[in-house]
């Protein structure tokens, strides 16, 4: 008895600390924040790539049926199931909760209307980034309340830093990026970004490059447009920024162009192989 004893009150500490999330453990740590990210990482990967032409969004999205009711296609540019404008010059791509994402994306529609009604002008991607991440990080210090469970990636351009990505996590921090990974298998994409993103990239490049991506994080060798939603924030010189989401016509000449590339890989792969073999 004296052994169950010690460990009932072993475990009962750890209790405050698990539930509430404005109480450090003893340790130092915000346990309902952890879960949070941990939310996101078990959310389908969604992915953002700066290139000279744009950025680049891509994510997988939930198996389509036949009772689905598609959005009306004067709509389509506006909003997706992982993507969403929120200004002329502003898009999101999202991992977690969309329940909390649809809350947030609203919030910076709302702040991007009125800061443009106000100032007359954009509203600096870096701003509204500042302004989400004031809210996420808020509710952590809030009893009550829990953390958003969601992750965001940032598209945005402006005529002072071009083409820009951020991301925030459900504890408040942001950070700039050439390109980002959320979601499940972010790490598995995060490191083929960092192997094969340059600074010359074109849109297409970029979009090639995240369905290869999406290729491996989604764990197929055939890549669907039904499971895929892509997404690109162009500017052409002298004007406006326009978002646009990729029909499933338009992204199967990409697929099929990314399916060449991987068979490619594969066969000089299986050469060079061959050759060091040989060798031996």
């Amino acid at each position: 008895s004296n052994s169950f004893c010690t460990l009932l009150g072993n475990a009962r500490p750890a209790m405050p600390y698990d539930s509430q999330t404005n109480t450090f453990s003893p340790d130092g740590r915000l346990y309902q924040v952890e879960y949070a990210v941990e939310s996101v990482g078990k959310a389908p990967t969604a992915l953002g790539i700066v290139t000279s032409e744009g950025v680049i969004f891509a994510a997988e999205r939930r198996q389509r049926t036949a009772l689905l009711d598609v959005e009306r296609p004067e709509l389509r540019n506006f909003s997706g199931e992982k993507v969403y404008k929120v200004a002329e010059h502003i898009a999101v791509a999202v991992a977690g909760m969309t329940a909390d994402a649809n809350h947030l994306i609203d919030a910076s529609r709302r702040i991007a209307q009125r800061h443009t009604y106000t100032f007359g002008e954009p509203l600096p991607a870096e701003d509204l980034c500042q302004r989400l991440c004031d809210e996420k990080q808020s509710v952590t210090m809030s009893g009550g309340l829990r953390p958003y469970g969601i992750a965001f990636l940032i598209a945005a351009w402006d005529r002072h830093h071009g083409f820009q990505l951020y991301q925030t996590d459900p504890s408040g921090n942001y950070h700039a990026w050439k390109a980002y990974a959320i979601g499940q298998n972010d790490g598995t994409a995060q490191s083929m970004l960092k192997n094969d993103w340059k600074d010359s990239m074109t849109a297409r490049d970029g979009v090639l490059l995240a369905l290869k991506v999406l290729g491996k994080t989604m764990d197929t060798l055939t890549l669907n447009p039904e499971r895929l939603e892509v997404a690109v924030l162009s500017r052409k010189k002298g004007e406006k920024p326009a978002f646009t989401i990729f029909t499933d016509a338009e992204l199967a000449p990409y697929i099929a162009d990314a399916e060449s590339l991987r068979k490619k890989e594969e066969e000089e792969k299986e050469a060079a192989r061959k050759a060091r073999s040989g060798k031996d």
